[in-house]
């Protein structure tokens, strides 16, 4: 079955992640993934939510929000209150990352994961997922070498990919095209060993079956592969112990 931009089922779009691209932001890395791109910075505060005030923990959270003009109608920006998908989205930013993070070794601090989209075409959980967790490391690097930190507090690495059924063929990392008329459309978050921290996955038009799901997850778990390789390209490591 031909895809919209010409690729075989199996294939990922193009995938560059770009690190310290912002000036002022703790860390950083840019996602350029097919069209669509996000962007995302971490900030260290030297303090926890209240629940954790006292308890001698840390926490990782992440923010995110489509900018204005980051689709083909424009965007409100979401003043007052937050809207169901975004906050939907930024607690699954915030889970993935902790999945993969010693909270206790962060001591009472934070680090905050904002994810702006600056252009949609599918995938930007995704993406914001995959960056983020390049951004939460290279600052908890830079916490560790200035001392603050003992070790870089990570167990794992952490990234995300779609996949769905297109006429019934597994696809993976669908762009909008795809997305808006799969039958089938699942996101799948996963760690670099393999651990499955969240499989969301939706029957748009029909049921699917349980080989289908097993289909699914072994081509994202494929396709994840070269997500997890791209991380450690751009964080210049061969494995997550050189951090």
């Amino acid at each position: 079955m031909p895809r919209p931009d010409g690729r075989v089922p199996g294939a990922l779009r193009p995938l560059k992640l770009t690190r310290g691209v912002m000036r002022f932001a703790h860390s950083s890395c840019l996602v350029e993934w097919g069209k669509t791109k996000v962007l995302c910075t971490a900030t260290v505060e030297e303090s926890v939510p209240p629940f954790l005030k006292g308890k001698g923990t840390g926490w990782v959270t992440g923010e995110y929000a489509m900018l204005p003009g980051s689709s083909s109608t424009r965007i409100p920006r979401e003043r007052s209150k937050l809207g169901g998908r975004t906050q939907e989205i930024q607690r699954l930013i915030g889970r993935s990352l902790r999945a993969v993070t010693r909270l206790k070794d962060l001591g009472e601090r934070s680090v905050l994961i904002d994810c702006d989209v600056m252009q949609a075409d599918g995938g930007t959980r995704c993406a914001a997922i995959t960056g983020g967790f390049v951004a939460l490391a290279e600052v908890l690097r830079q916490l560790r070498r200035q001392g603050t930190l003992r070790t870089v507090p990570l167990t794992d690495a952490v990234a995300a990919v779609s996949v769905g059924l297109c006429r019934g063929i597994p696809v993976l990392d669908m762009d909008y095209a795809e997305d808006s008329t799969a039958d089938v459309d699942m996101n799948v978050v996963a760690t670099g060993g393999g651990a499955l921290v969240e499989v969301q996955g939706t029957a748009e038009r029909r049921p699917f079956s349980h080989a289908d799901l097993n289909r699914l997850l072994g081509l994202a778990t494929r396709g994840l592969g070269r997500v997890f390789a791209a991380q450690r390209a751009v964080l210049r490591i061969a494995s997550l112990r050189q951090l």
